[in-house]
């Protein structure tokens, strides 16, 4: 019975590790785990976790691609990006729609931003003058 439990409580344990929510990400307390900078700005936030139920945050989109291509020893299971529109509320990249332009000004010069659906995508595209771009071409525009 006791190897029962402990049984139960190392399978709970193990269970909780991979986690495939986003954690808010705390402002301007926060610090950027590419650029080391304080995360100051909800619009341009990222946050990446590991297979193994690590949580990474950024400051830009372009910290966490870069962190990402530069650590390929590490497999990811999850990129979360910000919604332009709503402060700090992270999105599956994956699920997200993004715009390029250099009229955004992101904290590393990214000059993106995702939203939740392709109509604030396309309108915040023609209010920026900006370039339509999905996951995979935002991930692949870094070396």
């Amino acid at each position: 019975m006791k190897n029962l439990a402990l049984a139960c409580i190392a399978f709970l344990f193990l269970a909780s590790c991979g986690s495939k929510e986003a954690k808010p990400l705390t402002i301007n307390t926060d610090a950027c785990d590419f650029c080391k900078m304080t995360i100051a700005n909800g619009k341009f936030g990222a946050e990446l976790i590991t297979q193994k139920g690590r949580y990474y945050k950024f400051d830009d989109l372009g910290c966490m691609v870069q962190f990402a291509k530069s650590n390929t020893v590490v497999p990811y299971q999850s990129f979360f990006v910000n919604d332009y529109t709503k402060d700090n509320t992270l999105i599956p990249a994956e699920t997200a729609f993004f715009i390029k332009s250099d009229q955004i000004n992101s904290p590393m010069r990214g000059n993106m931003a995702a939203f939740t659906t392709v109509a604030l995508q396309s309108e915040y595209a023609k209010k920026f003058n900006a370039q339509l771009l999905s996951w995979s071409e935002v991930y692949n525009s870094y070396k």
